[in-house]
């Protein structure tokens, strides 16, 4: 899937022998198709970009529903999973920067050529593909939802006396702003809509857990479990650690933005692009821990799924929030995409020979945004989706994949820190991947039987 052209160009090597014009023009042809895809079109960023583009891929709508998993989880465990999970998945990113250019002279630029580099040709995409489309797609309906829902509290809230507007249309409407963004070029080119939203999920997180503190604890407040059975507290604890999963879903992006760094054997891009990584970190941190830990404590087991639901005063403030979570959807759904439509632009160009043109970049795009406003329409359970697709897709490619690459192409002593690193974060990521799709299913179940399609 293109790893020939990606490879050398950057350091300007020179490989084709015997100076044959088939080979100048081969190469001028790949260049061109390369200067044409998203991820590789532009190499200029800077560090802060990284930074931004990170926090922008990490801090979804799945902050809101950290204080409902802390709910199901308790007090201690929820506390050592959030860190453990920030922990693990700040190693793992450290260890796919590290990767991005372990090869001299070549660059990975796209998850999947470091897969393909590690598992081989053929394994490494059966591997990586199908897991990171099922992250990016799934990401993208999930904030088609959310960016429907969001939109909708904000007019229920600043007018709550106006006719019911069905969520559909407010998924519609979403849609929209995606129709005209989703034709930016490549990643340098949504800096500044990512940018915004990095900023709003900062705003809003920072709403929540203020506004939670505001209110005060509740009166009749109860940390205990809320399932009444056993087996309902098991399932929704396996279902909690999927949202926790779904919260670290940046790594499926991680070498795409990478890509856009410019890079020389002196300054390698690993440089920018992990101070980039520290201080999206640090406000993953500030975000996502005081409002798991402020949301529970105040609101107890009672807490909704998204926190925002739970605070219903003062309006004018949770409006505002509301609208700062549909601009930041707005960014993260184009930096999920962007993935996404390269791997589509890349099989119709290099594979099916179209021409790179803007009316196939065009159609294709708009197909992709009208498919996943479509699939949002008819499935809006936004917990229990998070739960499913957090531990289906999400704990691999973030959680494990990046060590077992580490493992097979560095070959770290054995039961050395190194290795006892890698094996414990794949024990541990491979146990989520099994456990929380299985609390995530059990939740669609209970919430498909009160639910309507379309509503």
């Amino acid at each position: 899937m293109g790893t020939e052209g990606s490879s050398d160009r950057d350091y300007g090597s020179n490989n084709n022998n015997g100076n044959s014009t088939f080979d100048a023009e081969q190469l001028a042809k790949q260049k061109a198709i390369d200067d044409w895809l998203p991820i590789t079109s532009s190499r200029n960023a800077k560090w802060w970009y990284s930074a931004f583009h990170n926090v922008t891929a990490m801090v979804g709508a799945g902050v809101l529903s950290l204080p409902y998993a802390m709910s199901e989880l308790g007090w201690g465990p929820g506390v050592v999973v959030l860190v453990l999970s920030w922990i693990i998945t700040l190693y793992t990113l450290w260890q796919m920067v590290e990767m991005h250019e372990m090869v001299p002279g070549r660059r990975f630029d796209r998850y999947h050529e470091l897969g393909q580099y590690a598992f081989g040709e053929k394994l490494g995409l059966y591997i990586v593909v199908p897991q990171q489309l099922i992250v990016e797609v799934g990401v993208c309906i999930v904030y088609m939802v959310t960016g429907g829902r969001s939109l909708k509290k904000f007019h229920d809230t600043v007018c709550s006396t106006c006719k019911h507007i069905k969520l559909t249309y407010f998924i519609m409407i979403f849609a929209s702003v995606h129709f005209v963004l989703s034709h930016l070029p490549n990643f340098n080119a949504i800096s500044g809509v990512s940018l915004a939203a990095a900023v709003m999920s900062l705003s809003y997180s920072t709403i929540a857990w203020g506004a939670s503190v505001d209110k005060g604890v509740q009166p009749d407040v109860q940390y205990g479990y809320a399932a009444k059975t056993t087996a309902g507290t098991v399932f929704n604890f396996f279902s909690a650690l999927g949202d926790v999963a779904f919260a670290y879903a940046g790594h499926n992006v991680v070498l795409e933005i990478q890509a856009t760094i410019p890079s020389t054997p002196e300054k390698p891009s690993k440089g920018p692009m992990w101070r980039g990584v520290i201080v999206a970190y640090i406000v993953v941190a500030l975000c996502y821990f005081p409002v798991a830990l402020v949301g529970y404590w105040m609101f107890g087991n009672s807490v909704k799924d998204n926190i925002l639901i739970s605070l219903e005063k003062p309006a004018w403030l949770i409006a505002m929030a509301n609208m700062f979570v549909v601009v930041h959807v707005i960014g993260s759904y184009q930096i999920y995409a962007m993935p996404v439509f390269d791997m589509m632009e890349t099989v119709l160009v290099k594979k099916l020979n179209f021409r790179p043109s803007r009316t196939l970049r065009f159609i294709v795009r708009n197909l992709y945004v009208a498919l996943t406003m479509f699939i949002g329409i008819c499935f809006p359970f936004f917990g229990g989706l998070l739960g499913f697709f957090g531990g289906f897709a999400f704990a691999p490619t973030t959680y494990f994949l990046p060590c077992i690459m580490w493992l097979s192409i560095y070959k770290p002593r054995k039961f050395g820190l190194s290795w006892w690193a890698n094996w414990i974060c794949i024990i541990l990521g491979v146990m989520l991947m099994i456990v929380s799709p299985i609390g995530g299913l059990r939740q669609i179940i209970l919430q498909a039987k009160t639910y309507q399609f379309f509503s």
